[in-house]
């Protein structure tokens, strides 16, 4: 690999370091308001909505399409994430009386 192509390479990776520091960020987020939910749920039973999965699964598809990003990869990262976090409630589930 000439110079050039190694210090683009650096920049670029260098960018996705960034951008994954966001990332984290938004994780952190999101498992606070994950955790808001699993505060009202009831039931173990209620930790797993296949409906609201169907649904977010075919909106991240539409949304992945419109911006031109290949929705299979989309797909994988939100199936992974969601099943990340069913585990998660599953973990921190509290029975309620």
């Amino acid at each position: 690999m000439s110079p050039l192509k190694k210090r683009k390479l650096s920049k670029i990776r260098s960018d996705l370091d960034k951008l994954d520091n966001s990332l984290i960020k938004i994780i952190k987020k999101r498992t606070n308001l994950v955790k808001k939910v699993l505060a009202l749920k009831e039931k173990r039973k209620q930790i797993v909505d296949q409906k609201r999965i169907n649904l977010i699964l075919k909106n991240i598809k539409k949304k992945s399409i419109k911006n031109k990003i290949d929705p299979k990869i989309t797909h994988r990262i939100w199936k992974n994430m969601i099943l990340a976090y069913i585990d998660f409630e599953r973990r921190n589930f509290k029975k309620r009386k």
